[in-house]
């Protein structure tokens, strides 16, 4: 299944200058999907990280691996517009190289349990076939409701 930008934000509540997935080139139900950031020298971020030598920060890399991951839960989740996902945690982060403008982030994201409103993630990020970030998630599906009375 692929989908472009239009797709995307039918399932992400996330907007620009937010939304850190640009389309879906891969996805197996339930399993694994892959997106891809084009990452532009246009991005607000790089303004100020770091003025002269852009780098994107790696927050908003490990961001758009859990955009991914939150995705692909999304689209099987039948009341899905009632619902928000959190990152509730992160365990063996690791940045292997910068991710610079011009780079394509390649991320791939893998299922690895998913038990009620509870969901373990194993994400990576390549530019160019080579592994430039990667992270084990935990991510936590609350109603809208109760997220807006927190």
């Amino acid at each position: 299944m692929q989908l472009d930008i239009s797709e995307i934000q039918k399932y992400l509540p996330h907007r620009y200058p937010f939304l850190l997935i640009d389309k879906v080139v891969e996805m197996e139900r339930y399993k694994r999907i892959v997106a891809i950031k084009n990452v532009t020298f246009n991005e607000g971020f790089f303004q100020g990280h770091f003025p002269g030598k852009a780098v994107m920060p790696g927050v908003l890399i490990l961001e758009s691996m859990a955009q991914a991951g939150g995705l692909l839960l999304l689209l099987e989740i039948p009341d899905r517009e009632k619902k928000l996902l959190y990152l509730a945690s992160m365990s063996d982060v690791k940045f292997r190289r910068p991710v610079v403008p011009g780079d394509q982030l390649r991320l791939e994201v893998n299922i690895v349990t998913w038990k009620g409103d509870l969901c373990k993630i194993d994400a990576k990020a390549y530019v160019d076939g080579n592994l430039a970030t990667e992270a084990k998630m935990l991510c936590v599906m609350a109603d809208r409701e109760e997220a807006a009375n927190s």
